[in-house]
C-alpha cells in the first residue's frame, strides 16, 4: 500500500502531489533546491521538504528519484526539460518510471495504469514528477484529480468496477457464462450449485468487491434476504440463489446442441 509521496516542491505537477498527500493524510516530502527555490519563490513551510545543497533543481531530481520506489510522470504531450531530465535519471539509476501524456489517455484510464504499475511494482514510496505551472497551467488540475481518484477513488469509479444489487452481480455473471453453462446451472439444485461450483463463489467475492468494501452490495444481499446481519460467505450464497431462480426462467427449458 502506498504510504509516502515526494515531489521536488515546484508549481505545478509537484505541489499538487504534495497538495493531494496532505489532504488525503498520507505521509509526504522530498528534495527542494536550497532555499526551497520554485518559480513563484520560497516554497511555503507547511510542505515538510528537505533543502540540498544547490540552487540548480537537477541534485533535487536526481534524489528524489533515489529516494523513491518509482516515479510518476505526468505531462500533456512530450516530455521536455526537467520532465526529461527525470526520466533520462530514472533510466539511469535503473528506477521504475511510469510517463502518462494526458493528452493520450483519459484521466479515468490513467488511474487504472497508475494503481495496475503501483501494485505491480510494490510501490510504498512514490515519486511525482511534470511540467511546473508555467510551463503548464492545466497539469496541476488533471495531476490533483488523478491521484485523488488512485487513492480513494469516488463513488462514480467503484460503480463502475463493482456492482452494487444483487440483480446486477447476476446479470454480470450471466453475461460471463456461455450458454451451455447457464443451462448447466439452471438444471441443478441450490446445494449441488454450491458444492460443484466453488470457482464461482470466490469469484463473486474477488471481483465483485464483498471483500474490498463494497457495502452497496452487501446492503442489497442483506435486504434480499431479510437478514440484519450477514457475512460474505452468506452474501455469496444470496446471489447465487438469485442466480438460480433467474437462469430457471430463461434457460432450465433450452435444448443445447
Amino acid at each position: 500500500m502506498l504510504g509516502r509521496i515526494i515531489s521536488g516542491g515546484q508549481t505545478g505537477a509537484d505541489q499538487a502531489a504534495l497538495d493531494v498527500a496532505i489532504e488525503m493524510g498520507i505521509s509526504h516530502g522530498g528534495w527542494i533546491p536550497r532555499g526551497r527555490k520554485t518559480e513563484k519563490g520560497r516554497l511555503p513551510d507547511r510542505y515538510h521538504m528537505q533543502e540540498t545543497n544547490a540552487i540548480d533543481y537537477t541534485q533535487r531530481t536526481e534524489l528524489n528519484i533515489m529516494d523513491s520506489d518509482g516515479t510518476l510522470l505526468f505531462s500533456h504531450g512530450r516530455l521536455k526539460g526537467g520532465s526529461a531530465l527525470t526520466r533520462r535519471l530514472a533510466g539511469l539509476h535503473k528506477k521504475p518510471c511510469l510517463h502518462l501524456d494526458l493528452n493520450e489517455i483519459s484521466e479515468y484510464k490513467a488511474v487504472e495504469i497508475i494503481k495496475s504499475w503501483i501494485d505491480a511494482r510494490d510501490i510504498k514510496v512514490l515519486n511525482v514528477a511534470g511540467p511546473r505551472e508555467s510551463e503548464n497551467p492545466q497539469i496541476y488540475d488533471a495531476v490533483r484529480n488523478i491521484l485523488k481518484s488512485v487513492l480513494y477513488p469516488p463513488p462514480e469509479y467503484i460503480t463502475r468496477q463493482f456492482p452494487r444489487t444483487v440483480q446486477d452481480a447476476v446479470d454480470r455473471l450471466i453475461d460471463l457464462m456461455p450458454v451451455k453453462e447457464r443451462s448447466a446451472i439452471a438444471r441443478m439444485e441450490e446445494a449441488e450449485l454450491i458444492i460443484h461450483r466453488p470457482s464461482l463463489g470466490r469469484y463473486i467475492q474477488e471481483k465483485f468487491g464483498l471483500g474490498s468494501g463494497n457495502e452497496a452490495l452487501m446492503s442489497s444481499c442483506r435486504y434480499e434476504s431479510h437478514k440484519y446481519h450477514m457475512d460474505r460467505e452468506e452474501a455469496v450464497a444470496v446471489i447465487l440463489r438469485a442466480l438460480l431462480r433467474k437462469l430457471r426462467k430463461t434457460h432450465a427449458l433450452r435444448v443445447v446442441k
